[in-house]
């Protein structure tokens, strides 16, 4: 993944990212809410050696001084000071527990100890603090007695007592808060990351070009009216998906330009992807532009053309294929001009070996004769065999992919289903994208060939994007 990578998952995933965070910032909002305020109180005090009026002596206790402030600051926070402040005040509880409340420090190349009681009661901090610092003071005398004499070698004398709290020292609201808000987004970002990691959907142009040896002959953006207007012919003539359509049209000028009359097989890995509505779609654009174009409705498991052009379905296909009506009185003409349909007819008890008969051979050469296009609507490659079958039989499959909903897995299966059969993509097909995509592509035109050499394809922000590298070298 590179920068760009990143860039597009904050913006197709902010939502995710901004709602991790929020949660993170009520958490701490919470937990700073119902945790219990904190006191400190800190004393000050000077260890130093018994005065000498020598100078040499002078500089040895006080080097003797800066080693043992180290250690006293151990003792400090040790249970043998919070068990003597205890029997001074009476403090109930343990010294363990005490001892927690007990902080030390010192300042480097300093002489001079800082201690610190943290409590719920501020008084009690002070009272705490102070107390710790007298049984100090003669702790150390204790310790640094010599046997056999009265006076100790080292003392501790405090310098500035224990002061009253006026504010607690936890929680912190604005730290927690802000914590909590740095903490929300980068989790929030790692489960974007994952789950973009872990998510094998299509949803760049470069991710299907490194899985499928064709090119990108098409984009169509997704429509929230697609439901009630599924046909171009029901859209605005300058309709973003209509002028996908028309590009998508010039592009397959491109495919086997040396090729007369041209059998394209319009296939899908699963279904869902929205092939049926692509095919009719670019049938009726190829019409608009002038071809004589024969569109065929080979899935016979879930037939729709005939619903969609609102022509006769029940007698087409499956009635050629066995015999009981010639091919020609079986097309019938739609309302746009220059397109024939071939609807599916009865639905077979066997789809399959319909399909792959020699009559369905016979068929598809009759109409290749008769038409400068023909577009066979097949059903999807990973559930049943009929479409490899079909387009080995033809020129090549368009094959439509779903943007967000085809794997990468999946469209390796079909492009294997069609290998395996001698048949070959001829052209991607990226379907219902997002009006703005997230690979730097302008997904309302789409991109693909150029009608010309060095020419730029039109995208739905009216720039121009240069699209060499789709050039007619890959389709050859």
């Amino acid at each position: 993944m590179d920068l760009r990578d990143y860039l597009r998952i904050l913006r197709s995933r902010w939502i995710l990212i901004v709602s991790t965070a929020l949660a993170a910032v009520a958490a701490a909002a919470a937990l700073t809410w119902s945790a219990t305020p904190q006191y400190a109180s800190s004393a000050r005090m000077f260890v130093s050696t018994q005065g000498s009026t020598d100078d040499t002596q002078a500089n040895q206790g006080s080097q003797f001084s800066l080693q043992r402030v180290k250690s006293y600051a151990d003792l400090l926070s040790g249970e043998e000071i919070a068990r003597r402040v205890m029997e001074d005040t009476g403090l109930d509880g343990t010294p363990a527990a005490l001892a927690s409340q007990i902080s030390a420090s010192s300042k480097i190349d300093t002489v001079i100890l800082t201690v610190t009681v943290t409590d719920p009661d501020p008084q009690r901090a002070r009272t705490l603090t102070n107390a710790v610092a007298k049984v100090f003071v003669s702790y150390v005398a204790e310790l640094e007695t010599p046997p056999g004499k009265d006076e100790a070698t080292i003392k501790a004398t405090i310098v500035d007592p224990g002061s009253l709290p006026g504010s607690p020292v936890s929680p912190n609201p604005t730290r927690n808060i802000a914590l909590g808000l740095i903490l929300g987004l980068l989790i929030g970002a790692g489960i974007a990351v994952l789950r973009e990691t872990l998510d094998t959907t299509i949803k760049s142009t470069r991710q299907l070009e490194s899985l499928v040896d064709a090119p990108i002959v098409g984009t169509i953006s997704f429509a929230a009216d697609g439901v009630d207007t599924p046909l171009i012919t029901e859209l605005d003539t300058y309709a973003p998906r209509a002028e996908a359509f028309r590009v998508l049209r010039t592009n397959l000028q491109f495919i086997d330009p040396d090729v007369e009359r041209k059998v394209f097989v319009v296939t899908s890995s699963l279904p869902g992807e929205g092939k049926t509505t692509t095919a009719i779609n670019l049938a009726l654009a190829l019409a608009e532009g002038g071809e004589r174009v024969a569109l065929v409705e080979a899935d016979l498991r879930r037939p729709k053309v005939g619903e969609y052009l609102r022509v006769e379905s029940t007698v087409g296909l499956t009635t050629v294929l066995i015999g009981r009506l010639p091919l020609d009185d079986a097309l019938q003409p739609s309302a746009r001009p220059g397109l024939t349909v071939l609807t599916s007819g009865s639905t077979p008890p066997n789809p399959a070996e319909l399909l792959k008969s020699t009559s369905m051979t016979k068929v598809i050469a009759s109409l290749r004769e008769q038409f400068d296009i023909v577009l066979i609507d097949a059903p999807p490659l990973l559930p049943v065999t009929d479409g490899a079958l079909l387009a080995a039989e033809a020129d090549g499959a368009l094959l439509v992919v779903r943007h967000g909903k085809t794997t990468s897995d999946q469209v390796t299966v079909a492009v294997e289903r069609l290998e395996a059969v001698g048949a070959r993509p001829v052209g991607v097909i990226f379907n219902m994208l997002p009006p703005r995509g997230g690979d730097g592509y302008g997904y309302g035109y789409g991109y693909g060939y150029a009608p010309e050499a060095g020419a730029h394809a039109e995208t739905t922000s009216g720039r121009t994007r240069d699209t060499d590298h789709m050039s007619s070298s890959r389709t050859a």
